[in-house]
C-alpha cells in the first residue's frame, strides 16, 4: 500500500491573496497535492490542506514555513484567531499505509529542520509531544506571539524542543505535531454580545466542563456584528457536530440568542457528515457501505479516473469554444501564462537533475523552479478571477434600469474587469523576466521548451492587454482609465 500523509499547516495570513498564493505555491513546488486553501479575513489566517508521500510532505511543510517566515511579520499582524507563529501549527495526519507513530517521527524530523535551517523555535504537540503538558495545542500556544516573546529564554517550561531558545523576531514560533482527523466547526450566533459568547464557549468546551473532545473559543466577527464560537472536534465520534449544535443552541438560548449559521473550516472526513445525517434523520437499518452511491461505486471500482493532461487540454479547449462568454480571452491569457510557467519549471527542473550541471548554477535554478510554481498558482487563480469579473459586470448590468445604484455598480465592475487582466499581464511580465534570466542556465536538451515557455508568456501578456483595452473604453472615470492605461503601457514596455 502506498503511504499517504495529510498535512494542514495554518499560517497567519488571511487577507493578502498574493502572499497566500506564494506560500501555497511553496507546498506545490515540493510535489504536494493541494486539497484545500481556506482563508478568513477576520481570523487573519489560512488553513492549507495537502497530501503526499511522507518525505514529500516534510519538504512541502519546510517550504511553507520558509516562505511564510519571509512574507509574514507577526509584529504587524492582528486577527481574531490565537497565533504564535507565521506558520502557527503544522500537523501530520495518517491517511493510508502510515501509522500515527510514523507521523510523530515526521513531525520530529520537520521540527529539527525548521529549528536548524530557519532559526524558528519549534514545539512538538499532540501525539508528537515530548512533554505531557504539550499534548494540548492551546497550552503550547498560550500567551500567543507577544506572551511567548517575553517568556522564552526566561521560563524553562517554555524552552522549545528544537531551534533557538528565543523568539524569531518576525516569524515567532511554530507547533509541529501528529494527530488524527479532526473537525474545525464554527457556530455563528445572532448576537454581538461577546460576554455571552465567552460564557457559551467556556461551558461548551471540555476544559470548562462541557462536551468531551471539544475545544472552543469565542471570536468577534466585527464586520458582521456577530459572535462566533470557533470549535475543534478532536474526536467527532465522541462529540459530533449534531451534539455540538444542540449544546451550543441550548447555551445560547440562556442568553436570548440562537445559532444562526455554521461553518466547516478546511476538510473533514466523509464519516463526520454521514454521522450528522444519521443523527439528524434518525434513520433505521441504514447501511452506508451499500446505500450511499459513491461508497458503492468505490467498492466495485466504478469511480471515474482522473483525467490525464490530454483530456484536460481537450476540456479547456471545449470550454473556450463554447458559446458562453466565459471563459474568454482574459482566462485564456492566464491559462497560457500558466502553461508557459509549467514549461519553464519543467526545463529548469530537468536541468537540475543533470549530473554534469555546474554546481554554481544549482541555487539559481532551484529558486527558479519555486518561482515558476508560485507564478502558476497565481495564474490558476487569475483564470477564475477573470471569469468572475465578467459575471460581476453582467450581474450589475442585469439590475433594473431605474435602480439608482445600477450605473455605479456597472462602472465598478467594469473597472474591476480591466484590473484583473492587467494583473495577469503584470504577473506574466514578471514570469517572462524570470524565464529570460534563467534561460541561459537551462540545458541544451530543454532549450526549445524554455523558448516555448517565453513565447507562451508573451502571448499571455498580449492577450491580457487586449482585455484591458476593451474595458478601458467603457470606464467613465477618466483618471482611473488613464491610470490603468499607463500601468498597461509600462508593463508592455518592460517586456518588449
Amino acid at each position: 500500500m502506498n503511504k499517504l500523509v495529510e498535512c494542514v499547516p495554518n499560517f497567519s495570513e488571511g487577507r493578502d491573496q498574493a502572499k497566500v498564493e506564494a506560500i501555497v505555491g511553496a507546498a506545490r513546488a515540493a510535489g504536494a497535492t493541494i486539497l484545500d486553501v481556506e482563508t478568513d479575513a477576520d481570523h487573519h489566517r489560512c488553513v492549507l490542506s495537502f497530501v503526499g508521500a511522507p518525505e514529500t510532505c516534510v519538504e512541502a511543510c519546510l517550504g511553507v514555513a520558509r516562505k511564510a517566515a519571509q512574507l509574514i511579520d507577526l509584529n504587524a499582524h492582528k486577527g481574531e484567531h490565537p497565533r504564535m507563529g507565521a506558520v502557527d501549527v503544522i500537523p501530520f495526519i495518517p491517511v493510508s499505509g502510515v501509522t500515527i507513530e510514523e507521523c510523530a517521527a515526521l513531525a520530529e524530523k520537520l521540527g529539527e529542520r525548521i529549528g536548524r535551517e530557519l532559526g524558528i523555535p519549534v514545539y512538538l504537540y499532540d501525539q508528537a509531544a515530548r512533554r505531557p503538558e504539550r499534548k494540548d495545542l492551546a497550552a503550547v500556544r498560550k500567551g500567543q506571539f507577544e506572551g511567548l516573546r517575553d517568556l522564552i529564554g526566561k521560563d524553562e517550561s517554555r524552552r522549545p524542543d528544537f531551534g533557538p531558545n528565543h523568539i524569531h523576531p518576525t516569524a515567532g514560533a511554530v507547533a509541529v505535531g501528529a494527530r488524527r482527523q479532526i473537525v474545525n466547526f464554527n457556530l455563528n450566533l445572532d448576537t454581538a454580545d461577546m460576554a455571552a459568547g465567552k460564557d457559551i464557549a467556556k461551558r461548551l468546551r471540555a476544559s470548562g466542563g462541557g462536551l468531551p473532545c471539544v475545544r472552543g473559543k469565542e471570536i468577534e466577527l466585527a464586520a458582521r456584528r456577530q459572535v462566533q464560537i470557533s470549535t475543534v472536534l478532536t474526536d467527532y465520534k465522541v462529540s459530533s457536530m449534531r451534539r455540538v449544535i444542540d449544546e451550543a443552541s441550548r447555551l445560547a438560548a440562556e442568553h436570548g440568542a440562537k445559532v444562526k449559521t455554521t461553518e466547516i473550516v478546511g476538510l473533514l472526513p466523509r464519516e463526520a457528515l454521514l454521522d450528522f445525517a444519521l443523527e439528524t434523520l434518525n434513520l433505521e437499518n441504514f447501511k452506508p457501505e451499500v446505500q450511499i452511491l459513491e461508497n458503492r461505486l468505490e467498492a466495485v471500482g466504478a469511480t471515474a479516473p482522473r483525467p490525464g493532461w490530454r483530456e484536460a487540454g481537450r476540456i479547456v479547449g471545449e470550454a473556450l469554444a463554447g458559446t458562453d462568454a466565459t471563459p474568454g480571452g482574459g482566462s485564456a491569457a492566464a491559462i497560457s501564462a500558466a502553461m508557459g510557467c509549467g514549461l519553464a519549471q519543467m526545463a529548469a527542473g530537468i536541468t537540475l537533475k543533470s549530473k554534469k550541471l555546474d554546481e554554481a548554477k544549482r541555487p539559481e535554478l532551484g529558486r527558479a523552479v519555486l518561482a515558476f510554481s508560485e507564478y502558476r498558482a497565481r495564474f490558476d487563480a487569475l483564470a477564475g478571477d477573470d471569469a468572475a469579473a465578467f459575471d460581476r459586470f453582467m450581474e450589475a448590468m442585469s439590475l433594473p434600469k431605474d435602480d439608482p445604484a445600477r450605473a455605479s455598480k456597472m462602472q465598478d465592475a467594469l473597472t474591476h474587469a480591466a484590473e484583473v487582466p492587467l494583473k495577469t499581464a503584470q504577473q506574466a511580465a514578471g514570469a517572462l523576466a524570470a524565464a529570460r534570466a534563467v534561460a541561459p542556465l537551462a540545458g541544451q536538451a530543454v532549450a526549445s521548451d524554455m523558448n516555448c515557455a517565453m513565447h507562451l508568456l508573451k502571448a499571455a501578456i498580449q492577450c491580457a492587454a487586449e482585455n484591458v483595452r476593451i474595458n478601458l473604453g467603457g470606464i467613465k472615470d477618466e483618471a482611473a482609465a488613464k491610470d490603468l492605461g499607463a500601468r498597461l503601457d509600462k508593463t508592455l514596455a518592460a517586456c518588449a
